[in-house]
């Protein structure tokens, strides 16, 4: 029999009226959004509600990456809650960058609420950790990791410049700083790669530049109360399987600095005996790397109501395995 396993997405997933409809129609989605805005809040009555920026906007203000993070969780989250409720739980949970905060309270690592202020002062930590304009981040297409890896080598002239997300066959991200990503953008083109594309991020995330955000994050993570997971936790940082809340958090906060090894995490949870992926929030980025990593994976998405006969009709597929 195949086994599930719930994905979550990262930053580049969020988009205006996200949840809303999932809000409407179940009330465990509406009261995860109210549980988001408490903590969000933080005790601040004037503040704009966490689920006004996700169902209203603006787009502006829902890109700015201390509300993307905690706004992108809580509509996994709210997601997972509706998935739950109608019986669908997964063997397995891994996420994207920030996705791996909503994959360790979906394992119950993590409580919902601490988990919203943090990823809200992780994103302002990253952010604050290198000035607008200094760094960057470009999409290598159509080279392998080696190529990547000797082109950031050659271009780096004493900067920061190294892959950040391996998500897999011919997409590889890089970041560091912006000279030295354009350099090594230039040196993989030479080198074969088809082509290297500058992402819009207002931070080089998952590299070197990012230690100073790992640093004040790391004792706040490691002073939250945490449990064991409930099922494995798939981490970014090393692919490997998180079955207590200490190693959980271990890789979270080694995570901020480091590469997210996605194509790594994928083949894992195949190896585990996973068949079936449920991108659970909004966007369906991962499904599309997870088709082109496990060519034969069923893959589905749930982020809107809609989307729900689908998910039943995977999971009894999983379970005929």
């Amino acid at each position: 029999m195949g086994a599930l396993a719930f994905v979550f997405p990262g930053q580049g997933s969020q988009k205006v009226r996200m949840g809303q409809a999932l809000a409407e129609q179940f009330p465990v989605a509406r009261q995860a959004f109210e549980e988001a805005d408490a903590a969000y809040a933080g005790g601040d009555s004037q503040a704009r509600s966490l689920s006004a920026l996700c169902f209203e906007g603006p787009e502006d203000q829902l890109l700015l990456t201390e509300t993307t993070q905690p706004a992108l969780l809580a509509t996994s989250i709210a997601a997972c809650r509706v998935l739950a409720a109608e019986g669908v739980r997964p063997a397995f949970v891994a996420g994207h960058s920030l996705g791996e905060y909503s994959a360790n309270v979906a394992a119950g690592v993590l409580a919902f609420s601490d988990a919203v202020s943090l990823v809200r002062r992780r994103g302002r930590y990253m952010q604050e950790a290198v000035p607008v304009g200094t760094g960057a981040m470009a999409a290598i297409l159509g080279a392998d990791l080696r190529t990547v890896q000797q082109a950031c080598e050659e271009a780096a002239e004493g900067e920061v410049v190294s892959p950040a997300n391996i998500n897999g066959p011919g997409q590889i991200v890089i970041a560091g700083h912006t000279a030295a990503v354009k350099r090594a953008s230039d040196r993989a083109r030479a080198l074969g790669a088809k082509r290297a594309v500058l992402i819009p991020v207002s931070a080089p995330f998952h590299c070197a530049l990012m230690k100073p955000a790992e640093e004040r994050l790391a004792p706040e993570l490691r002073n939250l109360s945490v449990q064991d997971p409930i099922v494995p936790v798939v981490a970014n940082v090393d692919a490997q399987l998180k079955r207590d809340g200490g190693s959980a958090v271990d890789a979270l906060v080694r995570q901020i600095a480091s590469p997210v090894q996605w194509e790594d995490v994928v083949r894992r949870l195949a190896s585990e005996g996973a068949t079936t992926y449920v991108e659970v929030g909004p966007g369906n980025v991962l499904s599309g790397l997870i088709k082109k990593i496990l060519v034969d994976a069923h893959v589905v998405t749930f982020g809107s109501p809609e989307d729900l006969g689908a998910i039943m009709a995977a999971c009894s597929i999983s379970a005929e395995k």
